[in-house]
């Protein structure tokens, strides 16, 4: 018993080690303890987690950049894509930088196959600038109506994103999204669709035990006071999916002149709110309303 917990130790004291990274990287034990350790009672720490994931999905998850209607069965989309998301500076952003960023560019790389009986898979890659962060996201699109004369398109797709490389979290975003557009001819092979939609983000979080003293020395962190040594230490509670569901309004516009296609994207994330322990009284909580996400996004590819 006595050598797990030594061996529990060091991986606490393991966590909570500098190490080199860039000025987005997070560290999560920065959010603050979840329990006030000299009074055994619930702080705020929880509930900042909280409310830091759901900023965190809302931004990863803040990119649609297509409209309702398919490639077509036969047709791929490949595009370069780039989304600027506004950082409410509200919610703490547990990042290696002194001052939380309060906007992050994340540039993509989007493909897209069109699949019979008008559905569509598709894959993109994403980069948080400045950090060792990286986005992944798979989708899968259906088009209940699309390519009538008088009628608009109208689609719905599911898509799951996580988040990779980011220290002593696990982040994921599922999501369903329900959209609207209409594809205009400007002559031969050109073509305009103004697009919008609503897109409803069901956000997971979990961390690792985080040692709330990253300073404590090698020594004290592997002693023969197994205790000692594990003070200090905890896990954040679970954020749930079902608990916890974010809506994102989008609207843009998709251009293509032959094989080339252009976009641009606005969206507006609502993150609801957590509820928070009441200052005076351990047992009483009150609800914080959390600040929207905006982003802009663009994107240049080719359809064909």
């Amino acid at each position: 018993m006595r050598t797990f917990s030594r061996w529990l130790a060091l991986a606490a004291w393991a966590t909570g080690a500098a190490a080199y990274a860039d000025n987005n990287d997070l560290q999560i034990w920065r959010i603050g303890h979840p329990v006030d350790p000299s009074e055994s009672r619930n702080v705020a720490g929880n509930e900042d987690f909280q409310a830091f994931a759901r900023v965190m999905g809302a931004a990863i998850t803040s990119v649609n950049l297509m409209p309702p209607e398919t490639t077509g069965h036969s047709a791929w989309a490949v595009n370069a894509e780039l989304s600027v998301v506004s950082l409410p500076d509200s919610v703490f952003i547990p990042t290696e930088a002194t001052q939380q960023p309060s906007t992050v560019l994340i540039p993509s790389f989007h493909v897209r196959k069109g699949l019979p009986f008008s559905l569509e898979l598709g894959g993109r890659v994403g980069y948080i600038e400045r950090s060792s962060m990286v986005v992944g996201t798979g989708e899968l699109k259906w088009a209940v109506n699309e390519g009538f004369t008088w009628l608009p398109d109208i689609g719905v797709r599911a898509h799951v994103t996580k988040l990779f490389g980011a220290r002593d979290l696990n982040l994921s975003v599922w999501g369903l999204d329900f959209g609207v557009g209409k594809q205009f001819p400007l002559g031969g092979m050109v073509t305009l669709t103004p697009y919008g939609g609503l897109d409803l983000g069901f956000v997971g979080a979990t961390s690792s035990r985080l040692d709330f003293n990253p300073n404590r020395s090698f020594e004290e962190s592997t002693g023969n006071d197994s205790r000692a040594a594990l003070e200090n230490t905890a896990a954040y509670r679970k954020v749930s999916f079902g608990d916890n569901m974010n809506q994102r309004l989008y609207g843009g516009v998709r251009f293509i002149g032959g094989v080339l296609q252009l976009g641009a994207e606005l969206s507006l994330t609502r993150t609801g709110s957590v509820d928070v322990p009441v200052q005076d009284n351990a047992d009483a909580t009150e609800s914080r309303g959390l600040p929207a996400v905006f982003a802009f996004n663009t994107t240049l590819g080719l359809d064909f």
